[in-house]
């Protein structure tokens, strides 16, 4: 490939949109923005994306008369390469788009199984509670599923609050050990 070397009228002519200029412009930067280009990405859409908003970028500032010193064009053109594709990549990265093939990622937090599991269980303990005596099964069910005030339940069992702990901690073993018979007799 011949190198060119570039100076103010080229700038000049590129700005005032000289067909050939142009021409040459697109020829010569197009093989060399390729070259870069290929070695950070795989894509031959996204390389030529790169390259045509590089091509753009680079005739934008021409035509604003941004470019300070023309000798310099040829490392201009390949900065705003190197922006361009630091902007996509970082883009890429933001944005990761899945393969349609892909499979959809398995949603670990939701337990399919949780509610038969949940029913299962209630009902087993409802077994259990009904094998109870009346005062352990009122007692349980007052303190832990309708979650009655202690002092409620002194009055109603007709206890003190310290000997309310023992007889709330005899009917919970009372019904570990049913509930424990009744599992041990399903399997």
């Amino acid at each position: 490939m011949n190198f060119h070397s570039f100076d103010k009228q080229y700038l000049q002519r590129l700005a005032s949109r000289d067909p050939f200029v142009e021409e040459h412009f697109t020829a010569y930067f197009s093989d060399l923005l390729l070259l870069k280009l290929r070695t950070r990405l795989r894509s031959p859409q996204l390389i030529e994306d790169a390259r045509q908003e590089t091509l753009l970028r680079v005739l934008q500032a021409v035509q604003a008369n941004s470019i300070d010193h023309p000798e310099r064009f040829g490392a201009y053109v390949s900065a705003v390469c190197s922006n361009v594709l630091r902007e996509l990549l970082r883009h890429r990265a933001r944005h990761d788009q899945l393969d349609e093939s892909t499979r959809e990622p398995v949603d670990e937090s939701v337990d399919l199984d949780e509610p038969l599991v949940t029913s299962q269980r209630k009902r087993e303990v409802e077994r259990a509670l009904a094998a109870l005596a009346p005062k352990d099964r009122d007692l349980l069910r007052m303190f832990f599923l309708e979650e009655r005030d202690k002092t409620e339940l002194c009055r109603l069992f007709n206890v003190t609050e310290d000997y309310l702990r023992v007889v709330l901690h005899r009917a919970k073993s009372k019904l570990r050990t049913t509930f424990a018979k009744q599992a041990s007799t399903v399997m």
